[in-house]
């Protein structure tokens, strides 16, 4: 068991989310807040921190359908792999029930604890291909700047540009999850039930498929 690699996929997740849901519960109680910009950048500046403190021990992944994308294009073990299944929920379950406990319940219960959801009328198949894409974008750059090994070592940095840029243009339609970590943890902690399941795991699920085959595929030199 790899347990350096696990911790590190705990701690990189449970601060996304925690980091995310904080942001979101912040934008509503400083009212001159730029919301979706300071929410967007929240993510991305996290991701950019921890992904970069995590690389050299476990490539950074926190995110399940990242996980999965790396699976399939056989850059992970499928028994690695589940490891940090289970280290990235249980990173996401663990920050969304301890931001409860420091910010106000009222703030929280507002933004229902900052949990992904579809837009106002935006259908369960848009909100769907609306992950798959995003998702897909952000797998490209990860291979692109962290596994290929032609690859700069600056992944941690574009990787959070990525999400920064995806949270921009989709936010408001489905809230940009691109993780069903950074779904599944907040709506298990109370945030809004699990009636979405099936946009936030089989989006960024296919999103991250699609992106890592292609690069395996067709971009990355044998």
């Amino acid at each position: 068991m790899n347990l350096r690699a696990y911790t590190a996929e705990f701690v990189g997740t449970f601060a996304l989310i925690f980091i995310g849901v904080a942001a979101i519960a912040s934008a509503g109680i400083a009212k001159d807040q730029p919301g979706l910009v300071a929410i967007a950048l929240a993510h991305g500046l996290t991701i950019a921190a921890m992904a970069s403190a995590t690389m050299a021990i476990s490539g950074g992944h926190l995110n399940p359908a990242v996980t999965l994308g790396a699976l399939s294009a056989g850059k992970i073990t499928p028994l690695k792999a589940a490891g940090y299944w289970i280290s990235q929920f249980l990173g996401a379950l663990v920050a969304a029930l301890l931001v409860q406990v420091v910010l106000p319940s009222a703030a929280l219960h507002a933004v229902d604890l900052g949990t992904p959801a579809p837009g106002s009328g935006i259908s369960g198949p848009q909100a769907l291909l609306m992950e798959a894409v995003l998702t897909f974008f952000l797998m490209f750059v990860i291979y692109g700047t962290a596994i290929d090994g032609r690859a700069p070592r600056l992944a941690g940095l574009f990787v959070g540009l990525t999400v920064t840029l995806d949270i921009l243009a989709g936010g408001p339609i489905t809230g940009a999850a691109m993780n069903p970590a950074r779904w599944l943890g907040p709506a298990l902690a109370g945030g809004g039930g699990l009636g979405n399941f099936w946009i936030y795991f089989f989006g960024p699920a296919a999103g991250a498929v699609g992106a890592a085959l292609l690069w395996r595929r067709l971009l990355e030199r044998p």
